[in-house]
C-alpha cells in the first residue's frame, strides 16, 4: 500500500500525535533531542529565538500507511538566507544541533520519493523553489537519498559542508578516560583540579532537581552566558525566551541535565545540557568571569565528562563547532552538511 501524506499547519493539530511522534523518532537513523515533538513545538513558538520571522508559515508532513505513522518531514516556509522561497526543517538553523526526516531507516526511501512527489503537485502549499536543509549528520542516509532523488527528477541538487560536531565515545570509567587523553592535557586537567582543591574555596557540584526553582536558574544561567562578549549580542529577549522554553520542556520530560559548578556557594560555571538516549549533549555552557583564576569552566566540563562516565553513559557530545577545548577533551570529529534540492519550474 502506498504512503498517504498529511501537511499540517499548526502544531494544535498535531497534539494527537505526540505520542506516535517520539516513538517514531526513537526508531529513525536521528534519535536527537531537537527532533522530539516537544522540543520542536517551543522551538517554532520562538521562530528559533527570533531568527525567522513571525509570518514563516508551518508545513509538517506526515505519511501514514495501513493507518501506521511512517514519516515525518518536519518543515516550514521562509525565505531563506539567500533570499529564496524555501522549504526548510523546524529548527533550522543556528539552535538546532542536528535535524533530519524522522522516518524507519527501512521506510526512507519510499517516504522521501513519496514526499518529493506530494511537494511537486499543487497541495496548497506555499510556493518554494529550494529544499534547504540543514544540520544533516554525515552519518545520515538522508543525504545520499535526496542526492539519488533529486538526480532523478531532473533536479539541482548541492550537499556542502558545514562543521564538525566533535563527541567523546565514553569507556567504562574516568581513568581509562583520562589515560586516553594527550598527556599535557591529562596533566592540564589534574594541575586545574588540584588548583582548586588547594585553594581555600569550597567546591560544589548540583543538578537543578527542583520545578520551583527551574525558571530562577535557568535565568541565572543565561546571565552567566552574557558574561561572554561573543555570546552576549546572542542572547535577545526572543533568544532568551528560547533557552527558557527549552529548559521547561526538557525537565517536564526528563531530560534537561541543568548543572553548576560552585564556589564558597557561589555559581562558578554552567552547563545546559540535555540527558537523551544515553548520551549527554552540551547544549551552552557559561562561567563567572570573577572565578577565572579557578578555571571554573575547564573544571566543570571535566566533571560532567566524569559523571557522564560513572552514569553508564555512552557518549559525552560536543556538538556543532570547533572549539579548541572540544578536543584538548579528547572529542573526535564527526560533520554535518547541508543538503539543497532546486526544483525545475
Amino acid at each position: 500500500m502506498t504512503m498517504k501524506f498529511q501537511p499540517y499547519h499548526n502544531f494544535a493539530e498535531l497534539e494527537s500525535l505526540k505520542d506516535p511522534w517520539n516513538q517514531l523518532l526513537g526508531h529513525s537513523a536521528s534519535d536527537v533531542p531537537f527532533l522530539t515533538f516537544e522540543y520542536q513545538q517551543a522551538w517554532w513558538q520562538t521562530r528559533g529565538g527570533g531568527e525567522w520571522p513571525e509570518d514563516s508559515q508551518l508545513v509538517i508532513i506526515t505519511a501514514t500507511q495501513d493507518d501506521r505513522l511512517v514519516g515525518i518531514a518536519p518543515l516550514f516556509f521562509a525565505q531563506n538566507l539567500t533570499g529564496q522561497p524555501a522549504l526548510m526543517f523546524v529548527g533550522a538553523v543556528e539552535v538546532s544541533d542536528f535535524l533530519d526526516f524522522i522516518v524507519d531507516p527501512q521506510d526512507l526511501h519510499p517516504f522521501l520519493s513519496g514526499l518529493l512527489d506530494f511537494l511537486s503537485v499543487d497541495n496548497d502549499l506555499p510556493h518554494w523553489e529550494v529544499l534547504d536543509l540543514h544540520n544533516l549528520l554525515e552519518s545520515s542516509p538522508t543525504l545520499a537519498l535526496l542526492e539519488f532523488e533529486a538526480k532523478k527528477r531532473g533536479w539541482e541538487h548541492q550537499q556542502t559542508y558545514l562543521q564538525p560536531a566533535p563527541y567523546i565515545s565514553l569507556p567504562a570509567d574516568y581513568e581509562t578516560y583520562l589515560a586516553g587523553l594527550d598527556k599535557k592535557q591529562r596533566h592540564e586537567i589534574r594541575r586545574k583540579y588540584r588548583n582548586v582543591e588547594n585553594s581555600l574555596a569550597e567546591a560544589d557540584f548540583y543538578i537543578v532537581e527542583d520545578r520551583d526553582q527551574l525558571e530562577r536558574e535557568t535565568q541565572a544561567f543565561i546571565e552567566m552566558m552574557a558574561q561572554d562578549p561573543s555570546k552576549r549580542g546572542f542572547l535577545t529577549e526572543p533568544m532568551v525566551q528560547h533557552l527558557h522554553n527549552t529548559a521547561r520542556i526538557a525537565f517536564e520530560h526528563g531530560w534537561l541535565q541543568l548543572s553548576f559548578f560552585t564556589l564558597d556557594g557561589k555559581k562558578a560555571a554552567g552547563h545546559l545540557s540535555f540527558l537523551f538516549n544515553n548520551r549527554l549533549w552540551g547544549y551552552n555552557s557559561g562561567w563567572e568571569w570573577a572565578f577565572r583564576d579557578y578555571s571554573p569552566g575547564w573544571v566543570h566540563l571535566a566533571h560532567l565528562i566524569q559523571w557522564s562516565i560513572e552514569q553508564g553513559l555512552t557518549e559525552f557530545d560536543f556538538m556543532r563547532g570547533d572549539e579548541d577545548y572540544k578536543y584538548k577533551f579528547g572529542g573526535v570529529d564527526r560533520h554535518v552538511h547541508r543538503a539543497t534540492l532546486t526544483r525545475g519550474i
